[in-house]
């Protein structure tokens, strides 16, 4: 009788024990990106960003759902093949509940169909290109990063207007077009023309060719003429086309996206000069990114930059969607996360339905120079709310 007694206390108790271990189970993140290669001043940025968007979520915590946080990050090298190879690993040997990363577009594509495979939610962040949440999306891809046409959407908005013509210089491959052709949808509706449209390859130094191109298509053209570049990574040609002086010869004003505050030294010369940008510092007003900026200056001396906010993004969109679901579970997640809005240093977001684009607001900036700082100054003329774009669904 004494044992009998005995079985529904040990049932108990190894009922508890059980919980207690489930519970006790860290929520597993894979953070996929390039740590090493040209872009890995994108991925130091993005991984601080994730970190510190952690630490802010979860009060310091680092706990969701009762459980530990614990982030793997992963290195591809920016090699598409190492992404895929990785993103498997992470999901059948480390059994992450979810991944976030891409800072290469042709990554996060070769990543795609990896998270299909293994019923997996992969949050894309920082890589921009449209075809991510347009032809080659699946359902458990979303992304807190702004896509090419945002970007595109955006910087048409800041110059584009009737008697604009426009031409564009970018990087030939799915970053430069697809930005080029959400720039030239957006520049066309706004009333620009687009007269020439320029690509070179990613690691080009010389522009003295395609410079030229453009001078000769837009010579003999009359009133408000643009140059839009569209440039990721090293080598930017902003500085060596300011050289050549075709504001001054040929009335060609140069118009680009914002950037790093790396790239923003070499903004300086370009006072006056508009554009649009994912994020500055210094533009936002709100309690997180006050944090955000706060804390970063203490720790690393510096304010958060241009991917430091996306990292951030990323981590509270991961945090907000397990507490919403109340659940690793991917269906769970995808559930949660459809048309989830969520807090961030830039401002509201909100995971869009139909192809989980996260729409976000972009700021129309003008440079100016500020002598204590080695970077220009995006100063802001304008808030671009996700209201106030049109941005295409492209999955259909």
């Amino acid at each position: 009788m004494g044992l009998l007694r005995m079985i529904p206390t040990v049932l108990f108790v190894m009922i508890v024990s059980a919980l207690t271990a489930a519970a006790a189970e860290p929520v597993r993140i894979a953070h996929v990106a390039g740590v090493t290669g040209p872009y890995e001043a994108y991925t130091r940025q993005s991984i601080t960003g994730f970190r510190m968007g952690l630490e802010y979520a979860t009060k310091g915590g680092n706990r969701v759902l009762g459980r530990p946080i614990k982030v793997m990050v992963k290195d591809t090298r920016l090699k598409p093949d190492m992404g895929k190879l990785l993103l498997t690993e992470a999901f059948k040997d480390d059994k992450a509940h979810l991944a976030v990363g891409g800072v290469s577009s042709a990554v996060a594509l070769a990543m795609l169909p990896v998270a299909r495979e293994f019923k997996k939610i992969l949050i894309v962040e920082p890589a921009v290109a449209d075809s991510i949440t347009g032809k080659a999306f699946n359902r458990y891809i979303f992304r807190t990063g702004r896509n090419s046409s945002q970007d595109a959407v955006t910087n048409a908005l800041a110059v584009a207007r009737p008697g604009v013509s426009i031409a564009t210089l970018a990087q030939d491959y799915s970053y430069g077009r697809d930005g080029v052709a959400a720039y030239r949808e957006a520049a066309l509706a706004g009333g620009a023309r687009i007269v020439h449209e320029e690509y070179v390859p990613p690691k080009t130094t010389d522009f003295t060719a395609p410079a030229q191109r453009i001078i000769r298509a837009m010579k003999g053209l009359t009133g408000d003429k643009r140059l839009f570049i569209i440039w990721a990574g090293k080598g930017h040609p902003l500085t060596k086309l300011h050289a050549m002086r075709l504001d001054q010869k040929y009335g060609i004003r140069l118009t680009t996206g914002g950037d790093t505050l790396d790239a923003l030294r070499l903004f300086k010369p370009m006072v006056g000069m508009e554009g649009a940008i994912y994020y500055y510092y210094g533009i936002p007003k709100n309690e997180v990114n006050d944090w955000l900026v706060e804390e970063h200056q203490k720790r690393y001396g510096l304010p958060p930059d241009f991917l430091t906010c996306g990292g951030f993004s990323a981590a509270m969109a991961v945090v907000t969607a397990l507490r919403k679901a109340g659940s690793t579970d991917t269906e769970r997640l995808i559930e949660a996360m459809e048309g989830m809005k969520f807090m961030t240093p830039k401002g509201e977001m909100v995971f869009r339905r139909e192809d989980h684009q996260a729409l976000q607001s972009m700021f129309h900036f003008r440079i100016r120079v500020d002598p204590r700082l080695p970077w220009a100054v995006c100063e802001q003329v304008r808030e671009l709310t996700r209201q106030d774009m049109d941005i295409p669904i492209r999955n259909r």
